[in-house]
């Protein structure tokens, strides 16, 4: 039994440390726009991607599974009450190919994909397939908006992915959170 609770503890504190190696806690403060600098090669690789696509999250369909096996950046905080976020994502780099997701879940919960088994809302942004009828043409910058919180506040996930297995690339976070709602 001795040996049991230390080796559970070294078990639990690698869990930790795997997670909290490529997550970055950052703020939402209201009417700001604050810039967060990073790199894909801070992240590491999803081998599992199926949280995604599950009816519990509906984040983005399998089809599009290959706009994120690069590696994945994930940055996290706390949406305040009666407000709305937008995330931008700049590459330095203006022809590589990233992808964004975001999700929200309660404040009393730390799901951190790809152990993801359920959320209040997800949302992505992708390269396109091809031209949308009625849009500008696409350019190198994505963007989540309309992340919202009414009465309460949430916590939001946030991942910056390289598409098609990139794993190297600059970019600029930008996170943008308006008082709403009151």
């Amino acid at each position: 039994m001795k040996n049991i609770v230390p080796l559970l503890f070294l078990v639990i504190s690698s869990q930790i440390w795997s997670q909290s190696t490529f997550i970055t806690a950052i703020d939402f403060e209201l009417n700001k726009e604050i810039d967060y600098k990073a790199n894909l090669n801070e992240g590491k690789i999803l081998d599992d991607l199926s949280w995604a696509w599950s009816s519990q999250n509906a984040c983005f369909p399998k089809t599009q599974k290959h706009k994120f096996t690069g590696k994945h950046v994930l940055f996290t905080g706390i949406i305040p009450p009666y407000s709305e976020t937008t995330i931008t994502v700049t590459p330095k780099d203006k022809k590589a190919n990233f992808s964004v997701y975001a999700y929200q879940i309660n404040l009393n919960e730390d799901f951190v994909v790809p152990n993801l088994p359920h959320c209040i809302t997800c949302e992505a942004d992708h390269k396109w397939d091809y031209r949308k009828k009625g849009r500008k043409k696409q350019k190198h910058i994505r963007t989540i908006d309309n992340l919202t919180a009414i009465n309460n506040s949430y916590r939001l996930v946030i991942g910056v992915v390289g598409a098609d297995r990139l794993e190297e690339g600059e970019f600029i976070i930008t996170v943008k959170t308006e008082e709403k709602f009151k």
